[in-house]
Parts: structure tokens; sequence; C-alpha cells
């Protein structure tokens, strides 16, 4: 078993020693001086260069609009182009269906037209 020893007792450690008082004052050379404050003048510099950034992705999106509407304005011409040149073959190949046509004959009505009637058998 453990005993106690009264001895063990006797023994005081000493006092922790009171730390040394630091100024409550900053030194000369720690203070700033408000001219060289930048708080003011750098959150003017931040604002700047947002609002330049902000304005260059408004151009540029303008332009990619613009950009769309002139190939919107190419595509709808195409379009027509297209429906010109199927209009152009179409007439193209009728008019070259017909060899009698093509060659400035124009149809009979059927005023001018007449039957033959051939007899059966006959040779």
């Amino acid at each position: 078993m453990a005993a106690w020893s009264g001895a063990a007792a006797a023994r005081v450690e000493p006092a922790p020693r009171p730390r040394p008082r630091r100024n409550s004052r900053p030194s000369q050379a720690s203070r700033r001086k408000p001219a060289e404050s930048t708080g003011l003048l750098g959150g003017v510099l931040w604002i700047a260069a947002l609002a330049a950034l902000l304005g260059g992705v408004v151009a540029l999106n303008v332009a990619v609009l613009r950009l769309n509407v002139r190939l919107d304005a190419l595509a709808t011409e195409r379009s027509n182009l297209r429906a010109s040149n199927a209009a152009l073959s179409s007439q193209l190949s009728s008019a070259t269906a017909s060899p009698q046509l093509g060659l400035g004959l124009v149809q009979a009505t059927p005023e001018q037209t007449t039957y033959v009637q051939l007899e059966p058998g006959g040779r």
C-alpha cells in the first residue's frame, strides 16, 4: 500500500513570474498613415476590374448574338436557293422528258385528233 508522507507535502513550488506588460500603443513604425491605407482604393480598383471584365463578357455575348442572327439569315437564304434549284431541276426534267415538246412542237387539241378504225382480220 501507498502511504502518504508529510515530507512530500512540505515541498512547495515557486509562484510563476508575472509576465511583462506590453505597450498598449503600437510603435511609430507599425502605425499606418491614413494616406497609406489601401482599403478604400483597393476596393475601388477591384470594382473597376470586375466592371471591365463584365463589360468584356457582355461585348462577347453581343458579338455571338450578331453572328447567330447572320447565320440564321444565311440559313434562310440557303433554304430558298435549294427550293429554287429544286423547282428549276423539275422544270428541266419535265422539258427533257418528252422530246417533241423540247423541239418546239405542241400537243394537239381533242378537235384536231382523229381515230383510224381498223377492220379485224384485214391485212
